[in-house]
């Protein structure tokens, strides 16, 4: 089983240990191929531009040795993306929102109390609270 091709779809706007979990989790299965949401599609679907481009968020999944493998994704992963990039199974929170075939789907429980939307929110509400 660790031959497998594993992705795993992520945007990394603040990265925290969240996110290393799910890529440690991914690797026990194979190859981490991480799934980068692009900036447009953040832009798009969040509402803003993320602190850091996709070039610099990409060079930080690089550096995590979970992951083997970086890719441009959009918002939500489709099958024709598991096959451009010969895909064996989507690794997603239990939150998955993806147009993938079930079968196709290893689903994980996500770490809770933890994501890039809660630190930016505290982040802010830190910094309002300063003045």
């Amino acid at each position: 089983m660790k031959n497998l091709r594993i992705m795993v779809d992520v945007s990394v706007t603040v990265l925290h240990h969240g996110h290393i979990r799910l890529f440690k989790q991914a690797k026990e299965y194979g190859n981490v191929i991480a799934a980068l949401t692009i900036d447009e599609e953040i832009k798009y679907h969040k509402g803003y531009v993320p602190e850091l481009s996709f070039a610099y968020r990409k060079e930080i999944l690089e550096s995590i040795k979970y992951i083997d493998e970086v890719v441009p994704a959009p918002w939500l992963i489709t099958e024709n993306l598991l096959k451009k990039h010969k895909i064996d199974y989507l690794l997603h929170g239990d939150d998955n929102q993806n147009l993938v075939d079930e079968s196709k789907i290893i689903i994980i429980k996500k770490t809770k109390n933890i994501s890039s939307s809660i630190i930016r929110n505290q982040i802010i509400k830190n910094h309002a609270n300063q003045f």
